[in-house]
């Protein structure tokens, strides 16, 4: 089959965890012949869980990509199927996969509700316009809901919701369905074989009533098929399909199909349906870009434009090495050619190219328009970047990935490791970039910023399995601030004779609340009680003695000295006493000054279903937050928040706890603010620990 772009189908499987995607895609490669026998994710045998810590789970943890060829009554075509994570802390997985297929499966248990996970991915394909065929998976399962699963979804995606089946139950299991386009029905046999029968005749009426509300879906995608359903006309089956399609493509219209992935049941009509019904890379809408002049320029799905490459994901292969996933965009790419990494002003060789299957790579020679495969060792390129040829030069946007909301500290449990775990974490980053690493430069602690625990856990076990080092995750320390509430003056005086040459400064200080910023150095001394050339000694003392606080030894800020009298030696004053001088005032006034201690308040957006909302409102009022607004946003609740950092540190867990998943937040830090007095000494006993800990 010739890789025109017309006959691809990139399609995306999401939803909720353990429904069902990567048996799926397994069935879907069984039929088409792209594999001899069905695995199972129970036994660690499928094509797309192929990582150690999938296996070991029985979880998706990683996009994954397999392709095959499939002829059915509609044409030939190769399905590139990407493969996602159901578990919340790899949405971001989900969003790369989106942004590279066409359109996306929504795969859906039967347990008569809509889960959070298929929400989600609805949710995100309707708003991202993403075409979408919902495939309700589980038929073989005891107390398998479809009638109510289906309803709860109208009841939710009203007219979108367009039903392709009418299912054949006995002993309330589904073990057929009648085809609502053609009015063919069928009885699930084995190994994905589906036999013909008669239509049930307790079916007949149900067929007409959900055709005809088939066909009005399918109208409502285009006027002048409108006007016809108005004035009675009929239409073809054909009509009705490029009605549907079209419907799809616009979002108005969400085909569902139903079967069991495990069983191979009802998977040979969903994958016939995924030919007739969704997009090629040729229908769908073209990339939207930025040239070299700034100027926003599409970028179309034509084989004979100058080639535009898009790397959607990075995978660190043990034999090939760094494979780089790719989407041609425009052009084709071939064996041998070089391109502009434009996002890194690099140019790249391109050595091999790869279709994937899972862990598998088939080389070819080229990929055209449309198509998705892999290249492998590519230099200076990373998720998100653009490849083009020189003539064409353009950037695209990188998909927006969910942000950190959990913060952990990560140490080595064995001392002289530290190098080796950063080092493998940075590496773990060309897959997954939606954690990050940095150094919180107060405390000294590496922090691990990630999605969720989950998350968090599993880059720890990948550390252990791929660099040989064990990670420890801790809860990381506050940077908390001390300051002073009360005006002091305060003494400093250093004095040293050692046979030679002594030291001596003097020097008195005013300490006081200071509103307007972290400190300000205030000169009055007048008489020469201080010489003018030890003024700035006095000033980079308490500069230097800012960093450790009298309480805790956080910094200390908010304070404005003022140096208004002092004392001189004509032989033994020198800076360093000075410097010495001004840090013994500080300690003096700064303990006698009503020091306390400051925590770090953020803000928070907090977007959760109206349902929540007295939840979570209660539960911030719990963690001595205060509630500034809420707002309905797209049915939803926003709500404006502003806590202390101790009481949000896992947030992310507590959050998606209470909302059954439905919840998200995005936080910044806002400001300092006073601790509550109670909470002080158990602030400085752990100072203290944590000090002795480092001697």
């Amino acid at each position: 089959m010739a890789n025109l772009a017309k006959n691809i189908r990139n399609v995306a499987l999401v939803g909720h965890g353990g429904e069902g995607k990567t048996t799926l895609a397994e069935a879907i490669l069984f039929n088409a012949k792209a594999i001899d026998r069905q695995g199972s994710t129970n036994d660690g045998n499928t094509v797309m869980d192929f990582d150690a810590e999938e296996i070991a789970k029985k979880i998706s943890i990683s996009l994954a990509v397999a392709n095959c060829s499939y002829q059915c009554e509609f044409g030939m075509a190769k399905f590139n199927l990407l493969d996602t994570p159901g578990f919340f802390d790899f949405e971001g997985e989900m969003r790369l996969a989106l942004d590279a297929a066409d359109s996306a499966i929504v795969v859906s248990g039967l347990g008569g509700s809509v889960s959070v996970g298929t929400e989600k991915a609805l949710d995100y394909c309707i708003k991202n316009n993403i075409p979408a065929i919902l495939f309700l998976n589980g038929t073989d399962k005891d107390n398998a809901d479809y009638i109510g699963t289906l309803n709860a979804l109208k009841e939710k995606y009203t007219t979108k919701i367009a039903p392709m089946e009418i299912p054949i139950m006995q002993n309330e299991k589904m073990t057929g369905y009648v085809n609502v386009l053609t009015g063919k029905s069928y009885l699930f046999g084995e190994g994905g074989v589906r036999n013909q029968i008669d239509m049930p005749a307790d079916l007949a009426d149900e067929y007409e009533e959900i055709k005809m509300k088939l066909v009005e879906s399918a109208a409502e995608s285009d006027d002048e098929m409108l006007e016809r359903f108005f004035a009675g006309e009929e239409f073809t089956n054909d009509e009705i399909i490029a009605g549907v399609k079209k419907g799809v493509l616009q979002g108005t219209c969400i085909p569902v199909l139903a079967g069991s992935a495990v069983c191979n049941k009802g998977v040979i009509n969903l994958m016939s349906e995924m030919v007739s019904l969704l997009p090629s890379p040729c229908d769908s809408k073209p990339v939207v870009a930025q040239d070299k002049a700034g100027e926003l320029v599409e970028i179309a799905c034509d084989e004979d434009a100058p080639t535009v490459v898009k790397i959607f994901k990075t995978i660190a292969d043990p034999f090939v090495g760094k494979l780089s996933m790719f989407k041609v965009l425009s052009g084709k790419l071939k064996v041998g050619t070089s391109l502009k990494n434009v996002n890194k002003s690099a140019d790249e060789k391109i050595s091999s190219l790869y279709f994937v299957k899972g862990k598998k790579q088939e080389a070819t020679d080229i990929a055209v328009a449309g198509d998705i495969g892999a290249i492998a060792k590519l230099q200076n390129t990373s998720t998100g970047d653009t490849l083009c040829d020189a003539s064409k030069q353009v950037t695209i946007e990188p998909v927006v990935l969910p942000k950190p909301v959990l913060t952990m500290a990560v140490y080595a449990a064995k001392k002289g490791d530290e190098d080796k775990i950063f080092s493998g974490l940075y590496r773990l980053q060309d897959e997954d970039n939606s954690f990050t690493v940095t150094k919180n430069a107060e405390t000294g602690e590496m922090l691990l910023n990630g999605v969720g625990e989950t998350q968090l856990d599993l880059l720890c076990r990948k550390l252990k399995n791929k660099f040989g080092v064990e990670a420890v995750l801790k809860e990381p320390r506050i940077a908390y601030r001390e300051t002073i509430k009360k005006a002091v003056e305060a003494e400093g005086k250093h004095k040293k004779q050692s046979g030679g040459a002594g030291q001596y400064g003097h020097c008195k200080i005013k300490f006081s609340p200071y509103a307007e910023g972290d400190f300000l150095f205030v000169d009055s001394v007048v008489g020469g009680a201080v010489p003018r050339q030890f003024i700035p000694a006095v000033e980079k003392g308490l500069i230097e003695a800012l960093p450790n606080g009298v309480l805790a030894g956080y910094p200390m800020i908010g304070i404005r000295a003022e140096l208004y009298d002092g004392s001189y030696h004509d032989v033994d004053s020198k800076e360093i006493a000075f410097k010495i001088a001004a840090s013994l005032a500080y300690k003096d006034g700064c303990s006698k000054a009503n020091p306390t201690i400051l925590e770090p308040i953020y803000a928070l957006s907090i977007n959760v279903p109206e349902s929540f909302m007295g939840d979570i409102l209660g539960d911030m009022n719990k963690r001595r937050g205060r509630i500034l607004g809420m707002e309905a946003v797209d049915g939803r609740q926003v709500i404006s928040a502003e806590a202390p950092l101790s009481e949000i540190m896992k947030y992310a867990t507590d959050l998606r706890s209470m909302t059954q998943g439905r919840g998200s937040y995005e936080l910044e830090f806002a400001r300092y603010e006073e601790v509550p007095p109670m909470n002080i000494p158990k602030i400085v006993e752990e100072a203290k620990r944590w000090a002795e800990s480092k001697e």
